[in-house]
């Protein structure tokens, strides 16, 4: 007998003893397979590495355990009887199965240190006691399950929700593995029920916790009780408390009927506790100064097909900045079906205004409403990125009214169409300071539109309809009218166009009309037509002097590379000028055509500013048509006409010393006045040509044709005496003498060109 005990605990029983305890816990309803079945001295037959399986399908495993003892009725195990009166688990380690596809690698489910007592009455399981520690929560369960001798289990579990159920198990064991406990949490489960209808026991529950960290979320305790009974959950108390608040909830979930009923109320450390969660992208642009307080309450119906839900809530927040910026407070109303959101009551308050607001978010149908005073510029970095450029180049130093009706059919701010008033007081634009400024907003399809703007300035206002486009990067105009200084206002349009009106400078500000479409960032649709009307003057510097006209108004192209001016008039040194102009705005081509036509001009006044002649008098017309790159007055290239009349063109200093010359030929000759002078010219490297110059004296004339260096300050002119009327008769006397200047064109040296 020494002998037979000493191989029944080294060696332990054969197949046929293992297998007859396999068959008693499998008439318990404990489906089972032992590796060795031995005898030890005080504790009787044990176990070993015992693998269970699902009651209800044995290809699934629920646990492997390494030692049971069995309390064995030896005389019902010698008659073939039910011999198993209960099992003893002391300090085992349970260890459940990873799903298929995990890796080998991640921890396993364990029960450690699992103590149980459980009896086997006739037709019951009785579980006294159980107590071990899952992911260091302590679990301690009791209570018993009927299993009759003829049950016949439910519908057993397919393998795919036999690996869902452990893949949630081991996705728990992950979540509960990031958990650091100060005290070991306490669960405490009670259950009844019948082992072939296991989905409608009764099960009682209740969590208790200290203090525990998650990540940066630290909680000072958490307590949960819920039952399950008749196919129904109830969590009656859901309590967390951490150093800033805390958090109550309590829901039913009836699930014959798929329907769930929550409430919740929260005003915990939600930016540290979503964080620990993995979800700190929801709440990255936010920082909560103070704990945002939550309530919610719903139902859902979570059958077959779509879930249906309806929420209902409150929030509010104090002291949060959002993105950086600072807000006082914010609360709002909102409701929640499933498909649809509303938020209403909308309620925002910053130190320099308030917004207030609702929306509303369906299928195929958008809804934003909002009016704000808040600061513009310190809701800067709520642009959309495609418009931060934009948003960037305006500044309002003052208060702002914003009212804004935002409809589309959806959420994406693209899809968005939206109208809207604007109200500014003082601010800048692309540093360009106006006193006030107002429109209506209209906005869609990548484009804001400023309709019946009006911008007031110190010296006038602009009124009309401006589109911002950012989808197609182009500004669009229509029927801009502008009483603001030119070289300011085009600044708004685009800062690469101040080069081209900055040659013009007006006295007054014009009266400026411009409609068309401006392309910027490359594009090449640029076509704006502008149409300036002064009447208080402008000044432009040609050939390195200023004109000053009186008045001035014309039609202006402006294209991507080209400005074309057109019906050009005005009035300058009392008489009219018409003319066009062809500018090349593009990159390193200052290329120009132009043309001048001039009517009844004071003579003295343009030989004064050009040559500083003072003495000539007379009226002149003419026209010019010419070439040129930029300012380069040697690049120019052009022809024209002139002539003066009713003038005195002896009083010129270039052709006064003739004067002299001819009355020494007639006395008292050279002494009349020449009133009239006319002659076609070109303009080349800064030479003046002519070939037709004359001069009509009455009784005499002179012809000539020479060159005029008017930028290098020389002269190569000839100039002979021509008779006419009276004086015919001594035409031969009048050709015999000829002339030449030579010299400075400011003091040219005349003498005969035979002698």
């Amino acid at each position: 007998m020494a002998g037979g005990g000493w191989y029944l605990a080294r060696k332990g029983f054969g197949r046929k003893w293992r297998g007859l305890v396999v068959e008693e816990l499998h008439k318990h309803g404990v489906e089972a397979s032992v590796r060795r079945l031995t005898l030890d001295p005080f504790r009787g037959l044990i176990a070993q590495d015992v693998r269970i399986y699902d009651y209800k399908n044995r290809e699934n495993t629920i646990a492997e355990i390494s030692r049971i003892s069995l309390d064995v009725n030896y005389a019902a195990l010698l008659q073939r009887q039910a011999f198993l009166n209960a099992i003893d688990i002391r300090n085992a380690q349970v260890t459940l199965p990873l799903p298929e596809g995990a890796d080998p690698k991640s921890p396993h489910a364990q029960i450690k240190n699992l103590h149980a007592h459980i009896y086997f009455p006739p037709e019951q399981i009785y579980v006294s006691q159980a107590d071990g520690i899952f992911c260091d929560i302590r679990i301690s369960a009791t209570g018993q399950l009927i299993k009759r001798n003829d049950y016949k289990p439910s519908r057993d579990a397919t393998p795919e929700e036999w690996q869902t159920r452990l893949a949630i198990l081991q996705r728990s064991v992950s979540e509960l593995s990031q958990f650091k406990f100060s005290e070991r949490p306490h669960l405490q489960i009670k259950f009844s029920g019948d082992v072939a209808q296991l989905e409608n026991a009764r099960v009682e529950g209740t969590l208790q916790t200290g203090p525990w960290q998650r990540g940066n979320y630290q909680a000072r305790n958490l307590t949960m009780t819920g039952e399950f009974a008749d196919q129904t959950l109830s969590i009656r108390q859901c309590e967390l408390q951490d150093d800033l608040g805390g958090f109550t909830a309590s829901a039913i979930w009836r699930q014959p009927a798929g329907e769930l009923q929550f409430q919740a109320r929260s005003s915990l450390n939600l930016r540290a506790l979503i964080e620990s969660v993995g979800l700190s992208r929801l709440v990255s642009d936010i920082t909560f100064l103070a704990p945002p307080r939550f309530e919610i309450s719903g139902s859902a119906k979570l059958g077959e097909g779509q879930p249906r839900w309806q929420a209902i809530g409150h929030a509010a927040l104090d002291r949060f900045a959002y993105k950086g910026i600072p807000f006082l407070s914010a609360n709002a109303e909102f409701s929640w079906d499933g498909e649809r959101t509303m938020v209403r009551d909308i309620h925002v308050r910053h130190k320099s205004g308030e917004l207030v607001g609702r929306l509303l978010d369906a299928p195929n149908d958008f809804r934003i409403d909002l009016a704000s005073t808040i600061d513009a510029n310190a809701l800067r970095s709520l642009a959309p990125a495609d418009t931060r450029e934009f948003v960037n180049d305006w500044d309002w130093p003052h208060a702002s009214n914003v009212q804004l009706s935002i409809r589309g059919p959806s959420a994406a701010a693209a899809t968005w169409k939206g109208d809207g008033t604007l109200q500014l007081q003082r601010g800048r634009f692309r540093t360009i300071g106006f006193n006030s400024a107002s429109a209506s907003v209209h906005f869609g399809n990548g484009a804001v539109t400023y309709e019946n703007f009006r911008v007031a300035r110190d010296e006038g206002v602009a009124t009309g309809t401006f589109v911002y486009d950012f989808a197609h990067h182009e500004t669009r105009l229509s029927n801009v009218v502008s009483g603001l200084r030119p070289t300011e206002a085009i600044y708004w349009i685009d800062p690469k166009l101040v080069k081209v009106v900055t040659p013009y400078k007006f006295q007054k500000p014009p009266t400026i009309t411009t409609s068309g479409v401006y392309q910027f960032r490359g594009g090449k649709n640029t076509r704006l037509e502008v149409n300036v009307d002064s009447s208080g003057g402008m000044d432009y510097v040609f050939l390195g002097k200023t004109l000053p006209f009186d008045r001035i108004n014309a039609k202006l192209l402006l294209t991507d590379d080209r400005l074309q001016i057109s019906e050009l008039n005005g009035a300058i040194f009392s008489g009219t000028v018409r003319g066009s102009a062809d500018l090349s705005l593009a990159k390193n081509d200052q290329r120009y055509r132009a043309a001048m036509m001039v009517d009844h001009v004071d003579f003295p006044k343009l030989t004064d500013l050009y040559f500083k002649y003072k003495t000539a008098t007379g009226l002149m017309n003419g026209r010019y048509e010419w070439t040129g790159i930029g300012s380069d007055a040697r690049a120019m290239n052009g022809k024209g006409e002139v002539e003066v009349r009713n003038g005195d063109v002896f009083a010129i200093p270039l052709f006064g010393p003739l004067s002299d010359i001819l009355n020494k030929i007639m006395p008292g000759v050279g002494y009349r006045v020449a009133r009239k002078g006319n002659m076609s010219f070109t303009i080349k490297d800064g030479v003046i040509r002519t070939s037709d110059f004359h001069v009509d004296g009455g009784t005499f004339g002179m012809v000539g044709e020479g060159n005029a260096h008017f930028l290098d300050d020389k002269i190569d002119f000839d100039v002979r005496i021509d008779a006419s009327g009276a004086g015919a008769v001594l035409t031969p006397l009048y050709k015999f003498f000829e002339y030449k200047a030579e010299g400075s064109l400011k003091k040219p040296d005349w003498h005969p060109k035979i002698f």
